[in-house]
């Protein structure tokens, strides 16, 4: 992995939290099963694991009392594995799946008391999915497939496909107008879904797993294409996937959910360097923490005056494996600044902690892995500065912070 590929700054997300939410879920159920709405009223079933759950009531909880508030103009990552409940959870967002239990809002509209006219309009207005097979009409063109929910909205043919011309030429299709489904790639009829989504205007974006499908560069290319439009357009958008690194890149905070649970929700950085349990811990094991973690979890007070006033300048927002490649470049630590104050500083044994899980706060690390990794991170900061690489030591316990230069 290269890299988040997008802002998570600190600053960002504490903005985003400022910002009211446009979905909020509060205790949502979905039981499928005979007497669905048993379950989420009994205290016995709810204490239940999900084998005896279905043992004793022949009832499988696809979502088990989930909370969360998606704010406006953020990426709202939920993921998990097969059977996790994602999918079934975005499903209810728009009621294409009705919840057993809990409450759905939409900008402070009970989503479960919406008649089917204002249903329709959540629809075909305020929330737009995109599938992971693409929902393509095959015998419609490009321009024609994009202009679909305008059509259906009543807009006149003129200025519906106006609108999807430049809709099409906004994700990289013109050219491609007049060809059918069946002429496209898999990343292009994806391209022709987002295209459909975003010619309505929705106020959400939902995507149900929409790259599992395509072949690993056409997906990293989507990839980039999502983080494109959000960082144009500031859409608030709600992302289903079973990638940890697409998660990683994508989200603004995540919500990993496991037998129909969340399990943890919070910023990439404190999924990565704070797993909530052991079943969090095994997804994260193999990130490079370097690229996910910020300066703001090793930076320590400046020793000196001198320290706090000498040496390259970083953001807060900073990824480890940034700073590391600045305090290879200089030779001594770097500063962490904003607005023109000194926050604090890093050294090479501060990221290396990190890197290695050692750092006060981080979770610990298989020590084979984390030499490795620490390892690895001060190679590349090397490379990046242009030094030769440094012959192989025996790894050794990080010394404590000190205000002397790093070598």
């Amino acid at each position: 992995m290269s890299g988040t590929g997008k802002n998570t700054t600190a600053a960002a997300t504490d903005t985003v939290a400022e910002r009211p939410p446009v979905f909020s879920v509060d205790g949502l159920w979905k039981v499928f099963g005979p007497k669905a709405a048993r379950v989420p009223a009994d205290p016995d079933l709810t204490a239940l694991s999900p084998a005896e759950l279905r043992s004793r009531t022949g009832c499988t909880a696809a979502v088990a009392d989930v909370s969360f508030d998606v704010r406006k103009g953020e990426v709202f990552v939920v993921m998990g594995l097969s059977g996790s409940g994602k999918s079934t959870l975005v499903r209810c967002l728009t009621r294409l799946i009705e919840p057993t239990a809990g409450s759905i809002a939409i900008d402070g509209e009970d989503v479960r008391a919406m008649d089917r006219s204002r249903l329709r309009e959540l629809r075909r207005h305020r929330a737009a999915m995109v599938f992971q097979h693409f929902g393509l009409l095959p015998h419609r063109t490009v321009l024609d497939n994009v202009a679909y929910g305008l059509e259906v909205q009543g807009m006149g043919r003129a200025e519906r496909r106006e609108r999807a011309a430049a809709i099409v030429a906004k994700v990289g299709l013109e050219g491609l107008e007049q060809r059918r489904p069946g002429q496209l790639s898999g990343g292009q009829r994806q391209r022709v879904g987002l295209a459909r989504a975003l010619a309505v205007d929705p106020e959400v974006l939902l995507f149900d797993e929409p790259f599992s499908a395509l072949d690993p560069l056409i997906r990293r290319d989507m990839q980039e294409e999502v983080v494109r439009l959000h960082r144009e357009e500031g859409r608030t958008m709600v992302f289903i996937t079973h990638d940890l690194q697409e998660a990683l890149k994508l989200g603004d905070r995540i919500a990993l959910m496991r037998d129909g649970r969340v399990v943890q929700l919070g910023t990439p950085e404190e999924i990565v360097g704070s797993p909530a349990d052991d079943y969090v811990r095994e997804f994260v094991r193999d990130v490079p923490r370097e690229q996910v973690l910020t300066v703001r979890t090793a930076m320590r007070p400046a020793a000196s005056a001198d320290e706090a006033g000498t040496g390259p300048a970083i953001r807060p927002e900073a990824t480890v494996s940034e700073a590391i490649e600045a305090v290879a470049r200089a030779g001594s630590p770097a500063r962490v600044m904003t607005g023109g104050r000194c926050l604090g500083v890093v050294d090479a044994t501060d990221l290396l902690s990190v890197v290695a899980g050692t750092a006060d706060g981080a979770a610990p690390t298989a020590p084979a892995a984390a030499d490795g990794a620490a390892e690895t991170a001060l190679a590349a900061g090397r490379r990046a500065a242009g030094e030769a690489p440094a012959e192989r030591r025996e790894p050794t316990t990080p010394a404590e912070p000190t205000t002397e230069e790093p070598v």
